[in-house]
């Protein structure tokens, strides 16, 4: 007799499938401010332009979407919702779990914050993080160590873009969808890009010991050249598209949600 799946189950999937879908919203946004205005902004300060345009409620939506996605990738850290492998690579996945959800939390504050009305300035947070490493013991040491993790990251993402297993979590039927599997590509393709200049940028900072050196997103956009900054950009919205695409088709491992669910 097949397991019966509870209700706490089906309302946690519906949460997480939230998730998805409010993270490709951001991506989308992200891009569409490249393509159409060549403003570049990182993920706090596309939230900031859309409280500042009156989408307080679209703000507020996307912070419980973020809340659900972090939610979901510290659940998976911790639960192994994703049936990772008992190995290292698993560890390492799992990992990778974490700061992705400790990430999207952060977000999800961020995103509250704004649509409560808090300030929408968008602040310089790698700068910000590299100025606090400076006054730390062997700081420029840990840049180069952090700007190295960074670095593998990015290249990561460069080799799901290469071998498509991101395709592996949609449902079977999207197998054979060649715009599905290249509206992927693009994407982890430009998230890839984008991670290897962060890293290019907090080696700077690390070698040269200058905080201003550091950048993230919104520098690495404005570092690239045109038309280079508008291809990144539409990679970044592929990618906003496929976490659509992932929002309704991904397949969820529900097994270990019970134990988050507690």
């Amino acid at each position: 007799m097949p397991a019966i799946r509870r209700p706490v189950n089906r309302a946690l999937t519906l949460f997480t499938r939230f998730g998805f879908a409010a993270r490709g919203l951001l991506y989308l946004m992200i891009a569409t401010l490249v393509i159409r205005s060549g403003r570049a902004e990182n993920p706090s300060g596309a939230l900031g332009y859309l409280a500042d345009g009156g989408a307080t409620m679209l703000v507020l939506a996307m912070a419980v979407g973020f809340l659900a996605y972090g939610s979901w990738r510290m659940g998976d850290a911790l639960f192994n919702i994703e049936r990772h492998p008992a190995s290292a690579k698993g560890m390492r996945q799992r990992l990778a779990a974490s700061g992705s959800g400790i990430v999207h939390l952060v977000l999800a504050w961020r995103a509250f914050v704004l649509a409560m009305g808090g300030r929408s300035h968008s602040t310089d947070s790698a700068e910000q993080g590299a100025a606090v490493a400076m006054t730390l013991p062997g700081g420029p040491t840990a840049l180069l160590g952090a700007a190295a993790v960074l670095a593998g990251v990015g290249a990561w993402q460069l080799w799901k873009a290469a071998t498509k297993r991101y395709m592996r979590h949609l449902e079977p039927h999207l197998a054979d969808r060649q715009w599905v599997c290249w509206t992927g590509r693009i994407g982890y393709a430009a998230r890839g890009l984008i991670l290897l200049i962060v890293s290019y940028f907090m080696v700077l900072a690390g070698l040269d010991e200058q905080a201003g050196k550091a950048g993230d997103m919104k520098q690495a956009l404005r570092w690239l050249d045109n038309p280079w900054d508008i291809v990144v950009a539409v990679g970044l919205g592929g990618f906003g598209l496929f976490s659509l695409i992932e929002s309704r088709f991904r397949v969820l491992n529900e097994e270990p949600v019970e134990g988050l669910a507690k």
